[in-house]
């Protein structure tokens, strides 16, 4: 038997068979410091907040301590909770919106250079208008609020996944595109088996951007538009505490977004390295 295994092992010398892979693993220490050092740095910041409120004793209605935030998340949920959905609805569906916009639009583009010159423009005009500009005309033009302050929200979403995608699409490597070439590929077969796959990584990177982006658009959409009542926005909820020195609710409504903020570029990376980790460099770890 141990003949046996020896002659298999000499037969299959200097073949693939006989090249051990390594696969880059990540060690159980570094797993947990992953975990643990984000955790700690925001206990530390809020420690250290602490600290400056005690050492100088810093008045509540200048500054207020964390305890009283954390008591005004309890005792004003009722009030932040609806404005908080209201925040989500918009900056998810405009995200919806954008990425199916932006997708679309630049496979359009990337069929003809002629069409990319006649709708491009257009693009950028939109993206470099002063958002804080636009919205009191979209408040006018648009059939109510909250129709604006989505529009809003997708104008500054759409163009970075539009950008990154072109820019994805554009990017294949034209060895690849020669062979797809020479077996005869259509246009839509090279886009589907091709341009799309290769796409995936500037896809990523938009993705990211845009959904940062598309909550920092509603929220600066409702500033300009002024929105109160039962359909505001954590925005209105800002402004409101501002104006009655409720400055805990202020925090409050604040810590409210950052968290929403930080979800969404987790969530976003989450989908990214679910694409990009089995082949692409930059979600792979280095195997030396």
């Amino acid at each position: 038997m141990t003949d046996a295994v020896q002659t298999a092992n000499i037969s299959e010398a200097g073949t693939d068979s006989a090249v051990a892979i390594a696969v880059a693993r990540t060690g159980t220490a570094e797993k947990f410091l992953r975990i643990v050092i984000p955790f700690v740095m925001v206990a530390l910041a809020i420690g250290l907040w602490q600290l400056h409120i005690t050492v100088n004793e810093v008045p509540r209605y200048i500054m207020p301590a964390p305890g009283d935030v954390i008591a005004a998340l309890y005792t004003d949920w009722g009030t932040l909770s609806p404005s908080l959905l209201v925040t989500l609805r918009i900056t998810f569906l405009a995200l919806a919106i954008a990425l199916v916009g932006g997708v679309g639009l630049a496979i359009i583009l990337v069929q003809s250079k002629w069409i990319e010159l006649a709708i491009f423009p257009f693009a950028v005009i939109l993206q470099v208008t002063p958002m804080i500009a636009i919205a009191p005309l979209l408040i006018i033009y648009m059939p109510d609020t909250q129709s604006a302050l989505l529009t809003c929200a997708f104008v500054v979403a759409f163009f970075p996944i539009l950008s990154n995608m072109v820019a994805g699409l554009k990017s294949v490597d034209h060895n690849l595109l020669n062979l797809f070439e020479l077996y005869g590929a259509s246009r839509w077969q090279t886009l589907l088996y091709l341009k799309l796959p290769a796409s995936l990584p500037y896809f990523a990177a938009g993705l990211r951007i845009g959904g940062g982006l598309s909550l920092i658009a509603a929220v600066v959409a409702e500033f300009a538009a002024g929105s109160a009542g039962k359909g505001a926005g954590l925005a209105f909820r800002l402004l409101e505490s501002g104006y009655r020195l409720n400055y805990p609710r202020l925090y409050a409504a604040l810590i409210l977004l950052m968290v929403t903020g930080v979800a969404i570029f987790a969530a976003t990376s989450l989908i990214a390295w679910l694409l990009l980790h089995r082949w692409h460099e930059s979600a792979m770890k280095r195997e030396n």
